[in-house]
């Protein structure tokens, strides 16, 4: 027997108690330096940063060896955080699991999971054979027809054999337990919609491949070697990352690609990684003329060294996001003229004068060159020398009202609201 579950009288049958503590913050090191030369460069005569390759430079992020220490004391109800404050305040939450579908903001607003669906209790951290995978597992749940709310019966760690991947019109909520993905590798989502990943820590993760794997319950094929990113979103669209704890993984922590859109990520706490955030893969990939995505009420912990996001071609709504912790090379950065709308984000260089963004030349369209991108910061809030541009950026109306993808606060409030980034304490009967 597998582990879809039914609701009666309101409450999730075949769950456990939800009173496990939240996913653990690494101390936080101070971030690494970049070199001179690439992260305080003024722009050349075109308008240009950097050349592609200059954030290639290999640098290391430090790793603790010493306790980490909880997000349960940065947690607190109705903080001004949209998304908190439609679900947090409910003390009946894991009863009412799939409101939380309700609650997204930004382009990715309209993704819906597995609301409507089932509740599926994943009972087992094993993952022994991803082409053939157990009921009860991780793998088993999210390659199933149809919507599915998935939960966990307790706290786990999951080590994937090879990348998950997720079919559409999922929910994965790790609220109640604390679940980590480590070790092995992560999750893709390929050729799909409707995706909600929620409340899970995805960290440490590694190349895998070649495999035979299930991509749904009509198909087992041949995938190739998986590069190690934490979340890879491709051709895909209506797709939620909520309260995620992300760090070190092969490659990118969030990759966003290949003509995927309509992708919200907030609420997420990263850290100790290089690459951070991806959104469009090559200087070919026209298709992500299209791509909106919205980076919300996430903490850019300490460690981290660009792409805080990295963006080609699309629009982007970056806004009340923390860096207080600094970075490498730069923050935000991109090509091939997309639109960046930055509203209402905290910046701290720590190093003086220092360029939070960077406009890069990597040989493909210059889209009538840097100076003509359609890129603004709006309310943001710059300490210890930090700045946003050097060169005067086209801007206008048209331009506002596609990238605008939801109301920003006030950098004021942004600490408060960022409070409970990464994966939430919750326990029955309490607001989390």
């Amino acid at each position: 027997m597998d582990s879809l579950a039914s609701e009666s009288n309101g409450n999730l049958v075949g769950t456990a108690d939800d009173d496990n503590t939240v996913i653990p913050s690494p101390t936080q090191p101070a971030a690494p330096e970049g070199p001179s030369n690439s992260t305080d460069s003024k722009a050349d005569a075109d308008g240009f940063d950097m050349v592609e390759g200059g954030d290639d430079k290999e640098f290391t992020t430090e790793d603790s060896d010493t306790e980490e220490t909880s997000f349960a004391a940065r947690h607190s109800c109705q903080t001004g955080n949209p998304v908190d404050d439609c679900w947090r305040c409910d003390r009946n939450w894991a009863s009412n699991r799939q409101r939380l579908a309700s609650c997204a903001v930004g382009f990715g607003r309209n993704a819906i999971g597995g609301r409507n669906g089932r509740i599926y209790v994943v009972t087992s951290s094993r993952d022994d054979n991803p082409a053939n995978p157990s009921p009860g597992t991780l793998r088993y749940a999210v390659t199933r027809p149809g919507p599915l709310w998935i939960i966990f019966a307790y706290s786990m760690t999951i080590k994937l054999k090879n990348e998950l991947m997720i079919t559409s019109y999922k929910t994965i909520d790790g609220r109640g337990v604390d679940v980590h993905i480590a070790g092995g590798a992560g999750f893709t989502l390929q050729f799909i919609s409707n995706v909600i990943i929620h409340g899970i820590a995805i960290h440490d993760i590694k190349p895998t491949g070649p495999a035979r794997i299930m991509t749904s319950t009509s198909h087992v094929g041949n995938r190739g070697r998986a590069d190690g990113d934490a979340i890879s979103i491709f051709t895909s669209k209506n797709i939620w990352v909520d309260h995620c704890y992300l760090a070190r993984a092969a490659d990118g922590l969030v990759d966003v690609v290949r003509g995927s859109t309509a992708v919200s990520v907030t609420n997420c706490y990263f850290t100790q990684h290089n690459k951070v955030m991806l959104l469009g893969a090559h200087p070919q990939d026209y298709i992500d003329r299209n791509m909106y995505v919205t980076v919300a009420y996430n903490i850019f912990g300490p460690g981290l060294i660009q792409r805080l996001p990295r963006v080609r071609f699309g629009n982007v709504h970056v806004l009340n996001n923390d860096y207080t912790s600094g970075w490498g090379i730069y923050a935000i950065a991109g090509s091939e003229g997309p639109t960046i709308l930055s509203q209402g984000n905290v910046f701290n260089s720590y190093k003086g004068s220092k360029q939070v963004t960077k406009r890069i030349d990597d040989g493909g369209s210059t889209m009538g060159g840097p100076k003509n991108w359609n890129w603004r910061s709006e309310g943001d809030k710059f300490l210890d020398g930090a700045f946003f541009t050097s060169v005067p950026m086209k801007w206008s109306a048209q331009s506002y009202s596609k990238t605008v993808s939801c109301s920003a606060r006030p950098a004021s409030m942004v600490e408060r609201m960022v409070k409970g980034a990464g994966p939430l304490s919750c326990r029955r009967g309490a607001v989390c």
